[in-house]
């Protein structure tokens, strides 16, 4: 016992030097602060030199609109290309063969990115051709170079697009009717494209879903007959689904109809 309390007032002594020690250079440090001016750099964010220069304002105007346009650019780029349609086609598919999330949401976005490359591949070669190399040589201008580019975008989704979901817009908008297709402003191109392409989508979906509920309803059917209440029919259903899913060869033909549907 006398040992453990000799130990105690030996640590409790160190700790006493430790803090003295401490204390007497923090001192030093606040009386060589005091004496010698500190100076802290400073950080200033500022447009141009204060003075009022609209070219300058209007500079910093188009680069927030760009990072603007930048930061939509992905959302964008889907409303306007085939991603929408393969995406909820291959969701519904999903669903009617019951197998809750497998393909995972990654492989059916992954795979829906691919087919819409695939797919816009000739609008984008148009893209870059038309638009892109000549702006990068400074033979365009940007305005000119965004119609160039907005060109062969807007002959896709006019070829998509239903003249019922066209017009729609068009009436909804108050602007007058367009002579051509080229007349049709994308403000009103674009949600009819989308429309139309939930629209063909679902029915896609609607032709694929048919086999499969039709499984699932002779299935249900027999359990019922069997008595066996308790027992989920889709746990029967879904290895016949499979079955047939994998028989008839269902990627080959849903991805070559999907692919050729844009033809």
């Amino acid at each position: 016992m006398p040992c453990l309390i000799d130990r105690f007032r030996g640590v409790l002594k160190k700790r006493r030097v430790m803090m003295l020690g401490a204390a007497f250079v923090i001192a030093i440090l606040l009386q060589s602060s005091s004496s010698s001016a500190v100076t802290i750099p400073t950080i200033q964010l500022s447009v141009g030199d204060g003075t009022d220069q609209p070219g300058q304002v209007a500079v910093v105007l188009q680069l927030l609109l760009l990072l603007t346009v930048l930061s939509l650019a992905p959302a964008i780029l889907v409303m306007v290309t085939s991603f929408t349609r393969i995406v909820v086609v291959l969701s519904i598919l999903r669903h009617a063969l019951g197998t809750q999330q497998m393909p995972a949401n990654q492989i059916i976005i992954g795979l829906s990115l691919f087919l819409t490359f695939f797919i816009m591949t000739p609008v984008w070669q148009q893209v870059n051709t038309n638009a892109l190399q000549p702006y990068f040589n400074e033979q365009l201008s940007g305005e000119q170079a965004f119609e160039q580019a907005a060109q062969p975008v807007r002959d896709f989704m006019l070829k998509q697009t239903r003249e019922k979901d066209l017009a729609l817009f068009v009436k909804i908008s108050g602007s007058k009717r367009p002579d051509k297709p080229a007349d049709v402003p994308l403000q009103v191109l674009i949600p009819a494209f989308v429309i139309s392409e939930l629209n063909t989508a679902f029915q896609i979906g609607f032709l694929i879903y048919i086999p499969f509920l039709i499984i699932d309803m002779v299935v249900a059917s027999v359990l019922l007959s069997m008595g066996m209440l308790m027992l989920p029919p889709i746990m029967i259903s879904m290895p016949f689904k499979l079955l047939l899913f994998v028989l008839v060869d269902g990627w080959y033909l849903i991805i070559g109809s999907l692919v050729q549907s844009f033809h």
